[in-house]
């Protein structure tokens, strides 16, 4: 199998989990564990599992320079990225959320202008203006009160806010991946990360009564852990080393469909005519921001 034919199997398998991980993760928080606390469980597990491969590869150090970028893409791609994540899945639903994270490759388009240098033509700046009106519309008007009462607004965009932070960390590890090992890359990404999300998820992982979890709500807590996290993390990394940012960004409008099928299979949302209509706003501009992507991907 052709290298580019398995970066876009591995970012389609990550995809496949992230579209999951939304209702997985659902019902986790808040009732379970508080979103904060899910996160810093999320990240120390997965340092732990990132530094104990990484026994096991042979590979040059990072230069202190180095260091200092994945300190920032860090910030960006594991503290910033999670925290609003996770904080503004648990006061909207899946399916919100899903669609909100579509904006992804038009941030990434715009963060690949302003840093990379790539071309911005005229089709993809409407498309970037379409999508963002698509998601001002779920915003103000895609909400709705959960079981909890809590009010999705604030919720979706915190999840724009994540989308964002993801899209910008793309671009920031293009270059920095292509000269280490992937596993020594994402050790010390998630140890950075460690250090940024331990003071906002620490009194709440306190909190958690483990006892009084049920079987099922442990295994949903170890696939947003080991899947969602660690295998995710890896299969994006190997297909940055093959694809461009704006070419692994496209993959993120499949996690509304996927997120989409199984939240409503598994009854933990519904659709109405404002997230339709929204999805469809915000779908005809990511293709109009990828439309063009094709002709100059790898």
């Amino acid at each position: 199998m052709k290298p580019r034919t398995l970066a876009l199997v591995a970012v389609s398998i990550a995809t496949l989990i992230y579209g999951l991980n939304f209702t997985i993760a659902k019902d986790v928080m808040p009732l379970y564990v508080k979103p904060y606390g899910l996160i810093l469980l999320r990240v120390s597990g997965a340092t732990m599992v990132f530094w104990f491969l990484g026994l096991f590869v042979k590979s040059k150090k990072i230069d202190a320079v180095d260091l200092k970028k994945i300190a920032i893409a860090a910030f960006f791609g594991v503290g910033l990225n999670m925290l609003t994540f996770f904080k503004g899945l648990s006061i909207t639903s899946p399916i919100s959320a899903s669609v909100m994270m579509v904006t992804s490759p038009i941030l990434v388009l715009l963060f690949s202008s302003l840093l990379l240098k790539e071309p911005l033509k005229k089709l993809k700046i409407i498309g970037v203006v379409i999508g963002l009106i698509g998601t001002l519309i779920l915003i103000v008007y895609g909400n709705s009160s959960d079981e909890n009462g809590n009010n999705s607004a604030f919720g979706n965009f915190l999840v724009f806010v994540n989308a964002a932070s993801y899209g910008l960390y793309l671009v920031l590890v293009k270059k920095i991946i292509a000269k280490y090992h992937p596993i020594v890359f994402v050790k010390w990404l998630y140890l950075f990360g460690l250090f940024y999300v331990i003071p906002f998820g620490y009194y709440e992982l306190n909190q958690v009564s483990w006892q009084e979890m049920p079987v099922n709500i442990y295994l949903k807590v170890g696939f947003v852990v080991l899947f969602t996290t660690c295998i995710t993390y890896l299969f994006n990394l190997f297909a940055l080393t093959k694809l461009k940012p704006t070419s692994v960004g496209v993959f993120i409008y499949l996690q509304p469909v996927i997120a989409t099928i199984y939240a409503l299979i598994a009854g933990s949302d519904s659709l109405n005519f404002v997230k339709i209509s929204a999805t469809c706003i915000i779908f005809f501009g990511v293709y109009l921001v990828t439309k063009q992507v094709k002709e100059s991907s790898k």
